[in-house]
């Protein structure tokens, strides 16, 4: 068959029309599904009203997933292959812990030395308005670039850190610091990836980079500011309006996004995802 899609803006991504992810898929079709992931960063999915299973199964077809064990807190409990994001409140009453994930710049999984090659998220619940989420083209970013900026961050290293919004806005305390340092220590990551299958260069920052190993953060925050400023131009970005049943699938390896927080909170928003694992990249940074 000859895959239907539809470009969802000129920075990055695609529409899949007419496929139901739950329904069996040969080899040729999968193939022209990746083919397109590579090509335009990120797919979405409309309508896809499948099990848990299912979406675990669809998901394994990308590659192995992630179990989450960096982040305890916030998988399923019956399935640690699915990453809660959700502002439902836990059977106790306390909020819930992934009610803020993701609302800074970002790519998944950075802060460890496998980050992520995808992320299939699907929607469940969703506010009367808002809750959308931002996607940004960071090979656009690269090439955007002038050529002395690209030679000056060529050997940078940016250090990731995990749980920043945890820690930081939360006040979760030295106990909850220990716990995040432990099962997320500082992995520095180069500023600028080659993709492992398209061979194109891409910004790979975001804002849990606060500075370039070998360099203080007073010293590297311009830098890193410029960059994150250049990534996420309007002309860099795709804003997704989320919908019932959309899963949304993303190349961390390409791409940066950010979840919004512009909706009423007192209304649900839940969804859930599945991470796989990339290449081995980056390494641990001591006493960052």
């Amino acid at each position: 068959m000859t895959l239907k899609l539809r470009r969802l803006s000129n920075a990055l991504g695609a529409e899949v029309c007419d496929i139901d992810v739950s329904k069996p898929m040969s080899e040729s079709t999968f193939g022209e599904i990746y083919n397109a992931f590579l090509r335009h960063g990120i797919l979405l999915f409309r309508n896809q009203d499948i099990s848990r299973e299912q979406h675990i199964e669809f998901s394994r077809r990308f590659g192995e997933l992630d179990d989450h064990k960096s982040l305890p807190r916030d998988r399923h409990p019956d399935y640690p292959e699915l990453l809660l994001v959700t502002n439902r409140p836990n059977t106790d009453g306390s909020p819930s812990e992934s009610r803020y994930t993701g609302r800074s710049w970002h790519t998944d999984l950075s802060y460890t030395t496998t980050p992520a090659l995808g992320s299939l998220l699907k929607c469940y619940e969703l506010p009367e308005v808002g809750g959308d989420t931002l996607f940004a083209n960071m090979i656009m970013a690269y090439d955007t670039l002038s050529d002395g900026m690209k030679k000056l961050i060529a050997d940078l290293h940016g250090i990731h850190l995990s749980g920043t919004r945890r820690i930081n806005k939360q006040d979760a305390g030295e106990a909850r610091r220990a716990e995040v340092m432990k099962l997320n220590p500082p992995i520095a990551q180069p500023v600028v990836r080659v993709h492992p299958e398209t061979g194109r260069k891409a910004l790979y920052l975001g804002e849990k980079v606060k500075r370039f190993d070998g360099m203080t953060e007073e010293e590297s925050k311009p830098l890193i500011d410029y960059l994150n400023r250049h990534a996420t131009r309007p002309e860099c970005v795709y804003r997704h309006q989320w919908r019932r049943h959309d899963i949304v699938i993303w190349d961390n390896r390409c791409t940066m996004h950010q979840a919004l927080g512009d909706f009423d909170e007192t209304q649900l928003r839940h969804m859930e995802r599945t991470t796989v694992m990339g290449t081995p990249s980056g390494y641990v940074v001591a006493n960052a």
